[in-house]
């Protein structure tokens, strides 16, 4: 035994009795004492500093898509109120307009922000 860690002797264990320390362990900080309880992260913690803007392939997949997820539900409450094929590919085409229309209104007037509208 050294230091109180490890066998009191290696007879018996299995091993020979060398010790390795835990170089992975962890501990916390007990040592650390904050006055102020005010202080939280700084203004530049959390981010490493770096401010990274979205990506706008991203941002124009995703406003493709919440077009395409109202037009399905569109597609749905058509086909349930008994329209035919015909009349529901027609109004979906009209609606696809409107809101590719509407978000790309919405963007220019955001500067930039992509927002789809609820227009039907």
């Amino acid at each position: 035994m050294y230091n109180g860690i490890g066998l009191q002797t290696p007879r018996g264990s299995g091993t020979n009795g060398y010790v390795q320390a835990n170089k992975f362990l962890v501990r916390a900080r007990t040592s650390k004492v904050v006055l102020d309880g005010s202080k939280g992260f700084g203004p530049d913690q959390g981010t490493a500093g770096i401010s990274k803007k979205p990506n706008k392939d991203i941002l124009e997949h995703d406003r493709k898509r919440q077009i395409e997820l109202k037009l399905v539900i569109l597609e749905d409450k058509l086909s349930d109120q008994g329209y035919t094929d015909a009349e529901i590919a027609e109004k979906l085409e009209e609606a696809r307009r409107n809101l590719e229309a509407a978000a790309a209104a919405g963007s220019d007037e955001n500067g930039g922000a992509i927002v789809a509208s609820d227009k039907k």
